[in-house]
């Protein structure tokens, strides 16, 4: 049988055939050992066709349709031209090799060309990729590298290609960057409060809120220039009028050291410094709550936009948490405390990250492990949901949260909660709807317009009527006179006829119907034939 070999370079297809088959015995040995050999290598297989890419997109085409299993329209051209033609009905008498097996049983199925995809075959496909070169000889010298290194970089450019909204790489730096702001504020605002309690040291218990003591520390500067002028601006600061008046009597009363114009100067600054900051985690976190809705809304509804923010970042991406079974997603974050629990043979921890959740702080203590079980389930669920779903909606984790809720009051209080599947059915349901509203305020806009144009029409048309109707009215009348007068007489006549059958039917006990010439005003008569005689004369 003959063998023939399908190889996909950066610059074309080409089609190899391989002789010696049946010498060789299919040895995969002793075709590994001649593939450094060109010589004995080239005995072996030679070049049946070259078809080159027409252009570099081109190229990229046919590429990545290879690496997804698809069969191209050039490809099967390229096939079928320098291919035996299989014969129906008859087993063809070669086979094509190919490297991958998933096109090969797209060509398989296609085009009836019987394929083969084995370790005999790929060290046949090794050796051609070595020599490719050599084998076309209108190829130059670093051709065949260029093409390689620029379909290799369209390639990745376009497989890291992604949809720029839901970007996971975001939620991760912004939570990160988020936790470093929250310890480096915590550490500057204590700073603060320890270099400015060294002029006024009273301040550190009125005022408890680090972002607050900085406000204030800024406001009030030189402790000794703090007077009762100050007290209603104090209190916009402090949102507390009886703690703006604390602050200025404690002011006048005060054991603190007094500093020199450079060093309030100094603290001033630092103040504000830690106020920006302040300002800044803010922004950050409505930044981080807002791409988290954009990327995974169903697990935010659920646990929450800082909690889900960093199980992605703590997996690494949304995609490997969606991999990440319950079980490994419950203890996210405790993988030293585990390793440490399987060393000792310990008892293994309950939760990792999901502790920080509401819901597992609202669990006794007893119920704790049940609840995070049950609460990672939920969340792996609406983390699969978020990452392999084409339309982004909130129903499936707001169900979600319901599941745990009602979770939560079985374990309180034995409520039972509602199957799963119901509460997927009725997710399902409300999805569609918001999807439906969505359309139907979409398209009221462009309807009413379309009612306007009919109803503008509609009154052009009346106008052209009206206009008409006064231009032909007197004739108009005339006619529609005459003709009412003749449908009511034409009524009496039919209704005489009737009531004559009746009677002339009940005296003879058959139906008779005679005929009746009658001659209204114009001299017209009107005959009224019995339906019987009509039946005689058609037997007849």
């Amino acid at each position: 049988m003959a063998l023939f070999l399908l190889y996909e370079s950066a610059s074309g297809y080409a089609l190899l055939e391989a002789h010696g088959i049946d010498e060789i015995g299919q040895n995969t040995e002793a075709v590994r050992n001649s593939v450094s050999d060109l010589n004995r290598f080239g005995k072996v297989v030679k070049l049946r066709s070259f078809n080159p890419f027409t252009s570099a997109l081109d190229a990229l085409k046919q590429c990545n349709a290879i690496s997804e299993g698809l069969l191209t329209d050039e490809l099967r051209t390229v096939l079928e031209t320098n291919l035996p033609k299989v014969k129906e009905g008859k087993k063809p008498k070669f086979s094509l090799g190919v490297s991958d097996p998933k096109i090969g049983s797209q060509i398989a199925e296609v085009t009836k060309i019987p394929c083969q995809s084995n370790e005999f075959v790929n060290e046949l496909l090794r050796g051609v990729r070595l020599h490719f070169d050599k084998f076309v000889g209108d190829l130059k010298t670093g051709d065949l590298e260029k093409a390689q290194l620029g379909l290799g970089h369209s390639y990745s450019r376009a497989k890291v290609k992604f949809n720029v909204n839901r970007v996971d790489n975001m939620v991760i730096q912004a939570i990160f960057l988020l936790d470093t702001l929250d310890k480096d504020i915590n550490s500057f605002s204590m700073r603060v409060r320890e270099w400015y309690s060294w002029h006024f040291p009273e301040l550190l218990k009125i005022v408890n809120d680090n972002y607050l003591y900085a406000k204030v520390a800024k406001f009030i500067e030189d402790k000794a220039k703090l007077a009762e002028d100050k007290i209603p601006e104090l209190t916009d600061i402090v949102g507390d009028e009886d703690k703006a008046k604390e602050i200025v009597e404690a002011a006048k009363a005060s054991m603190g050291q007094d500093l020199s114009p450079v060093d309030l100067i100094n603290v001033h600054q630092f103040a504000q410094r830690v106020m920006d900051l302040s300002e800044y985690r803010r922004k950050l976190y409505d930044y981080l709550v807002a791409k988290m809705n954009d990327i995974a809304p169903n697990l935010a509804s659920l646990i929450g936009e800082v909690v889900g923010a960093r199980l992605i970042s703590h997996a690494g991406s949304l995609t490997n948490l969606a991999k990440c079974p319950s079980s490994t997603l419950q203890i996210l974050g405790a993988e030293k405390a585990l390793f440490r629990a399987l060393k000792t043979r310990g008892n293994t921890p309950k939760y990792g990250l999901i502790f920080h959740s509401s819901f597992i702080g609202r669990a006794s203590s007893k119920n704790k492990g049940r609840m995070a079980r049950y609460l990672a389930n939920k969340c792996s669920i609406a983390s699969r949901i978020d990452c392999f779903s084409e339309r982004g909606t909130t129903a499936f984790g707001e169900k979600l949260r319901e599941q745990v809720e009602e979770r939560l009051d079985f374990y309180d209080k034995g409520v039972a909660p509602r199957k799963n599947i119901d509460v997927m059915k009725s997710a399902i349901e409300s999805s569609d709807n918001r999807d439906t509203e969505i359309e139907t305020e979409e398209v009221p806009v462009e309807a009413s317009g379309k009612k306007a144009k009919k109803k503008k029409n509609k009154a052009a048309d009346e106008g052209d009527d009206m206009a008409v109707e006064t231009a032909n009215g007197d004739a108009l009348d005339d006619q529609k006179s005459e003709k009412k007068k003749k449908k009511k007489e034409k009524r009496k006549l039919e209704q005489e006829a009737e009531q004559d059958n009746v009677t002339n039917g009940v005296a003879d006990g058959e139906v008779k119907k005679k005929k009746k010439d009658k001659k209204d005003e114009n001299g017209e008569v009107v005959e009224a034939v019995s339906e019987t005689k009509k039946k005689k004369k058609s037997k007849s």
